[in-house]
């Protein structure tokens, strides 16, 4: 099935909430006719759930088939013809009381589904199963403020059920677009259902996760190389900055793995059994992402504390140099200090070289005082 405009998809199912819940019993209890006419009756007032849709499409035997409209594809996907997919981009609270009156969803889930900020885990409920994901993206330099953050996060959700499955998404990170189209190309692997399309979620938003690694890996060795180097700068608010976004990336990883884990090791009526043991798969790689994390973690505490070292004995070597200069300087300002009292009985007052040698003598102890200093390594 061809992509659908947004517009259109708002026209098939612009619908205010309250009359949701008069509507939508059609499509489980009435005739498929009665419900295109209240549609088309509706159809010039906003506000409905496809609004936020992306895309949406009807998928039988791993092949996306044409459908005249979305009321018509949820009647075949009830009827076990196919499953529905629809992917959704930050909806409403209004919205998401609509995506729960047509697929029967937990009001608990939908509320979890209504915070970008959701924290990963995994709920099951009668007839359908929660998966919250939190998204990480790596912002380049250009694309972020001075001292702003590295790091981007977002969440996606998925909704899966026997014969449907919702993907919302909050945030820029984790476009979906792109994984539709890949999955659409390989048949065999969407004709395990809905549960086919979870995995590939939970997939793309680990290896979005490598890749988020990987970046962040060059930015510490840069750091390092910048740190330890002869006349390195030690830019401790950088530092401070990738610290900070390390530590969002372990609260984005760490709680995910146990979801995972039971994906991979407990059979569930949604689960395909082939799907299972590729979840095992996601799992291991979401293993690989939260020990490197922590690496950087453990590896960024100690390029702070180095460079916080570095920055302590660069100031004492320069309390040393000025120490040591302020002694040599000391030298000719208490001779001249104590000549300038203008006694009259003083050594060598009345002596036509009285002068020289007492320039000559401050010369000399300066001299020493400099090469002590010097070779003590103070200058």
């Amino acid at each position: 099935m061809a992509r659908t405009n947004r517009t259109g998809l708002a026209r098939s199912l612009a619908l205010p909430r309250p009359q949701l819940r008069n509507v939508y019993p059609a499509l489980r209890y009435g005739p498929l006719d009665v419900l295109k006419e209240r549609i088309e009756h509706e159809s010039d007032k906003t506000g409905g759930l496809l609004d936020a849709a992306v895309d949406w499409g009807l998928y039988c035997n791993g092949r996306r088939v044409q459908s005249g409209d979305f009321p018509q594809a949820v009647e075949v996907a009830q009827q076990g013809e196919g499953f529905v997919w629809l992917g959704l981009h930050e909806p409403s609270s209004e919205q998401l009381e609509q995506l729960g009156e047509v697929f029967s969803l937990h009001p608990l889930a939908l509320e979890d589904a209504a915070s970008p900020r959701q924290r990963p885990k995994l709920e099951r409920h009668e007839s359908d199963m929660f998966l919250a994901m939190r998204t990480l993206a790596y912002l380049d330099s250009t694309d972020r403020d001075a001292g702003g953050d590295v790091v981007e996060t977002g969440a996606v959700m998925v909704f899966v059920g026997d014969w449907f499955v919702i993907t919302i998404r909050h945030g820029k990170a984790a476009a979906l677009a792109g994984l539709r189209r890949r999955l659409e190309g390989d048949q065999e692997q969407l004709a395990l259902g809905p549960s086919a399309v979870l995995h590939a979620v939970a997939d793309k938003v680990v290896d979005d996760y490598l890749a988020v690694v990987d970046a962040v890996q060059q930015d510490l060795e840069e750091i390092e190389s910048t740190v330890f180097a002869p006349r390195g700068n030690t830019d401790i608010e950088r530092i401070y900055q990738l610290k900070r976004d390390v530590i969002e990336m372990k609260r984005t990883v760490q709680p995910l793995a146990a979801p995972l884990r039971e994906l991979s090791e407990r059979p569930r009526r949604l689960i395909h059994a082939e799907i299972r043991e590729y979840f095992r798969d996601v799992s291991d790689h979401l293993a690989r992402v939260h020990e490197q994390v922590a690496s950087f973690d453990e590896l960024l505490t100690s390029i702070l504390q180095a460079g916080l070292a570095r920055v302590s004995i660069a100031e004492n070597e320069d309390m040393r140099k000025i120490s040591a200069w302020v002694a040599i300087a000391a030298v000719p300002t208490m001779i001249a200090g104590i000549y300038g009292m203008n006694f009259e009985h003083m050594p060598e007052l009345q002596q036509t070289w009285g002068y020289p040698a007492v320039l000559t003598l401050m010369a000399t102890i300066c001299g020493g005082l400099f090469r002590g200093f010097k070779r003590n390594g103070w200058l």
